[in-house]
């Protein structure tokens, strides 16, 4: 019996190797890949990922590279987290999009990465690299630094310590980082000018159950300058209404 549990376990452990070689940067890979990313025999990992893709967590594509499948993501919305929050916020997001025709992002913490769970694309031709499910750094996004600001102190200590410019205009002095952490906190309200990627300005707010910061609400526009006063009102009324749903 205690064979038959090891063996079980290895067979899990391989299974789970090969879809923890996907990434944000590694959407699709060929079975050579697959297998010395998970550390796997070529073999071995040409029969277990013709398991997964029977049962749906992988998919074939059109040149035979393998995509994370349908069935994964359809398990993964069931999280209890992200399931309600998404649900809750939906209307919300529509409401917010509706009356500023920008960018909408709903995301999370998730360890020292802003995983974003809901995204609505605006009509303007301003550059968004994110996308649903898709993680990116804390600290040069509007989402990700108001989450960042109330992070444990452990958490924020791993980020600053390492910032790296991702253009010309990334924070990538602690210094100045934790002061604007500070302001966030103060103020209830984090931005960022062209950090993550040129020609992109965000701003973004808490979203709280009770007094518990469990997600953040932002709009990606080509500049803040103007429209500021209008995009921050309606993400408040919007963060408000997210957080009395969740509540409720």
């Amino acid at each position: 019996m205690a064979g038959g549990s090891s063996s079980a376990d290895s067979v899990t452990s391989r299974a789970f190797a090969l879809l923890g070689a996907f990434d944000e940067e590694h959407r699709r890979l060929t079975l050579t890949e697959l297998a010395e990313r998970a550390g796997l025999p070529r073999s071995t990992a040409h029969r277990l990922l013709g398991e997964l893709v029977e049962w749906g967590a992988l998919a074939r594509a059109a040149d035979g590279a393998y995509v994370v499948g349908r069935r994964l993501w359809d398990i993964g919305l069931l999280a209890p987290v992200q399931a309600g929050l998404v649900e809750q916020a939906s209307p919300f997001l529509h409401d917010l999009y509706g009356a500023t025709r920008a960018t909408v992002h709903l995301a999370v913490r998730e360890g020292t990465e802003c995983l974003y769970l809901d995204r609505l694309r605006g009509h303007s031709s301003v550059p968004v690299v994110s996308t649903v499910g898709s993680r990116l750094p804390l600290y040069p996004t509007g989402v990700g630094k108001v989450l960042l600001a109330h992070a444990p102190r452990e958490v924020q200590l791993a980020v600053l310590s390492d910032l790296r410019p991702l253009t010309p205009y990334t924070v990538t002095q602690p210094g100045t980082l934790r002061r604007q952490l500070e302001a966030v906190r103060r103020d209830d309200v984090a931005t960022t000018a062209e950090e993550m990627s040129l020609g992109a300005c965000s701003i973004a707010v808490p979203v709280r159950r009770g007094e518990a910061v469990v997600a953040a609400l932002g709009v990606v526009v080509a500049d803040l300058r103007r429209d500021r006063t209008r995009l921050l009102a309606g993400l408040q009324v919007a963060a408000r209404g997210i957080g009395r749903s969740l509540g409720r």
